[in-house]
């Protein structure tokens, strides 16, 4: 007999994605988180946004956007398009809008009567209450975002995860031929979870994407996740001991072969990616 597989659903507001901190997003691998658990994607939709006069009047924009469009397509999402309308403010300044987040609340929670699972890929505050709805419609309900997301939307989400650390979701500063995420010699990111005062710490970082997300001791052979020691003199100047263990410091680092454990991992070249989420 085969098993029961939860029908999700992914809603990307793609403006609020790229001007916080997620140019660059892979929609394959948004994909693959989103589904994991070898769930079906039902619903795939990206709410992009498009400046049909700059279109007109700048070619390599209307070229980018285009191909843009049609690569998230070939991932087997629908795009939605929202053209910018131009207004004038009191002054006559001419600026232009371009709002996706009413189409892309509407259409969660019309099409969530189909679904188990629903990603929203934003940091946006103003879906608190479409959280809620969904949830009241019985969907389970995840928020992905990367800088500037409410806490508000955190908290309210069944699972909140911080997009930098979704392994190759975004590409890490220093990608190069680098061996796969996860193994000595790449560049992931990570949290602090155990720091000591004696100068030394642990970073925590997803190892692979599974259905056991909540498992987040490294020491249970069945946790998707890896710990990577470290010593206070490579953190960045920026951040303070003391301020450490965090779960707002989001940080990337090299994985290195441990110098203080045979067989373990060490986080060199440390940096902040942010410290805000």
């Amino acid at each position: 007999m085969m098993g029961y597989t939860t029908a999700v659903g992914i809603y990307v507001d793609a403006a609020n994605i790229q001007n916080n901190g997620g140019f660059g997003m892979q929609y394959d691998v948004l994909r693959e988180y989103a589904c994991r658990g070898h769930a079906e994607p039902v619903r795939l939709n990206a709410y992009v946004t498009y400046d049909e006069e700059r279109g007109r009047r700048d070619r390599q924009y209307a070229q980018r956007a285009n191909n843009f469009f049609a690569t998230i397509r070939e991932f087997g999402y629908k795009v939605i398009v929202k053209k910018y309308r131009w207004y004038r403010d009191d002054e006559g300044t001419p600026y232009a809008k371009a709002n996706a987040d009413l189409d892309m609340a509407v259409d969660a929670l019309l099409q969530s009567r189909s679904l188990g699972r629903v990603l929203l890929a934003t940091g946006d505050g103003d879906f608190v209450q479409v959280v809620r709805a969904l949830q009241n419609q019985g969907c389970r309900v995840e928020v992905l975002g990367f800088d500037n997301v409410s806490a508000e939307l955190r908290r309210e989400a069944d699972v909140y995860l911080s997009g930098y650390l979704v392994p190759n979701l975004l590409p890490t500063g220093r990608n190069g031929d680098r061996p796969a995420w996860g193994q000595p010699g790449s560049r992931v990111r990570g949290i602090c979870y155990h720091h000591s005062n004696e100068g030394f710490g642990f970073m925590r970082f997803l190892r692979t994407v599974s259905d056991t997300l909540w498992i987040t001791d490294t020491r249970n052979p069945d946790s998707p996740y890896a710990s990577a020691f470290f010593r206070d003199g490579d953190l960045p100047d920026a951040v303070r001991p003391s301020e450490l263990p965090s779960h707002r410091h989001l940080f990337e680092f090299d994985l290195a072969e441990s110098s203080v454990k045979e067989g373990g991992l060490q986080a060199e070249n440390i940096a902040v990616v942010s410290a805000g989420s």
